[in-house]
């Protein structure tokens, strides 16, 4: 329905240097996302305060994005409506990030910092997960696992409202998921209001869900269940930050641009980053539930990151080289057939000068003995 409407509202993404699909497609699966969240929520009804804010303010953040593919926004004007959205939140539901739980027999509580971490916290995954939406199906993909993450360390029976929101984001998302996958119909794309839409939602019900008295899910345990597009989004703000770039400029050195590098193909690239977020995923619970400290998992964790960002780090210096000594070569090969197109306009200049002895041209060796003849012989 909203694919008819994409063109007038401008919502259609081009090809370009760096966005290399075929044709103009519709950015409208976000905002169909977040139709089928609002459909469904009206729908069940029995919603608390913190839930009918979340939504609220997710309007108001799915339209930012909207806007952002309309008219190329700037990161501060987008970082501050966001900054908005998570402060009202905060300041109506009282919910934010006050504690990340005991860390080696300590209560790490954050107290006044609580709030300002939470902006934070919220900003950096659903930046994060605007930065993985780089190939088909990749951002609704890793929010399927990040939902079944959560189901795994929590189940199905603890936080119902919150069970029931994913399970609307859930439901909403697969006939995105199908048409984006070119598995029925006409091809769209997510949008960065989708990825907003999914970043702020799991970000706020896992902060929810691990802030609660009663919460059955760790702070740490939440970091297990974004862990992928938490990785690679801190390598490559990293990454560009140490050549002096801004963090926030896109670029092609995300998980899935070194995959393409390395030759797989983008459904290939796709599968293989569901089972690397899957397996983050597992081995976090595995941690969680055989190791009783979660200071020990918190260790795990930022192991498992620096491995991450030094390996995918090496990796694309690797095909960064590659590409420089394959343009390096491009560009003397080219250069070289332009002066090979030259040179022969250039020897036939150069005996021009001979032409002035006998108007025909003299040929080297032959012409000049003659002249140095005739010069020998005496006047008549």
């Amino acid at each position: 329905m909203l694919r008819r409407y994409a063109l007038v509202l401008g919502l259609i993404d081009r090809p370009s240097q760096r966005k290399q699909h075929v044709g103009k497609v519709p950015l409208v699966g976000g905002l169909a996302i977040f139709m089928g969240v609002t459909a469904g929520a009206a729908c069940y009804g029995d919603f608390h305060w913190f839930t009918k804010i979340l939504i609220d303010t997710t309007m108001l953040l799915t339209l930012l994005g909207a806007l952002d593919d309309r008219f190329d926004l700037s990161v501060r004007e987008r970082l501050v409506i966001q900054t908005v959205a998570i402060s009202t939140v905060i300041a109506t539901t009282g919910v934010y990030i006050h504690t990340l739980g005991t860390l080696f027999g300590h209560d790490i509580e954050l107290g006044w910092l609580g709030p300002p971490f939470t902006v934070v916290a919220v900003i950096g995954l659903v930046n994060a997960f605007n930065m993985m939406d780089g190939i088909d199906g990749l951002a609704g993909s890793l929010e399927m696992v990040s939902i079944a993450a959560i189901t795994l360390f929590v189940g199905l029976g603890a936080f119902h409202e919150a069970i029931v929101l994913l399970a609307l984001l859930a439901t909403a998302s697969l006939p995105y998921l199908v048409t984006n996958l070119g598995l029925a119909g006409r091809k769209i794309f997510l949008g960065d209001a989708g990825s907003t839409l999914i970043g702020y939602l799991l970000a706020w019900v896992l902060i929810r869900m691990s802030q609660m008295p009663e919460a059955h899910l760790s702070p740490v345990n939440v970091l297990w269940c974004v862990a992928l597009p938490v990785f690679d989004t801190l390598a490559v703000m990293l990454r560009r930050m140490s050549k002096g770039k801004s963090p926030f400029k896109p670029d092609r050195g995300h998980i899935h641009h070194i995959l393409l590098g390395a030759g797989m193909s983008p459904r290939v690239a796709l599968l293989s980053l569901i089972a690397l977020s899957s397996g983050f995923a597992i081995v976090g619970a595995i941690t969680s539930h055989g190791i009783a400290s979660a200071g020990v998992n918190l260790l795990i964790f930022c192991m498992t990151l620096v491995f991450y960002v030094g390996t995918t780090t090496r990796v694309w210096a690797r095909q960064e080289a590659h590409r420089q000594r394959a343009s390096t070569a491009h560009w003397a090969l080219r250069t070289h057939n332009a002066s090979s197109v030259v040179r022969p306009r250039d020897s036939s200049t150069a005996a021009r000068p001979s032409s002035q002895y006998g108007g025909a041209g003299l040929k080297s060796g032959v012409g000049n003995s003659s002249l140095r003849s005739a010069l020998r012989q005496p006047p008549r």
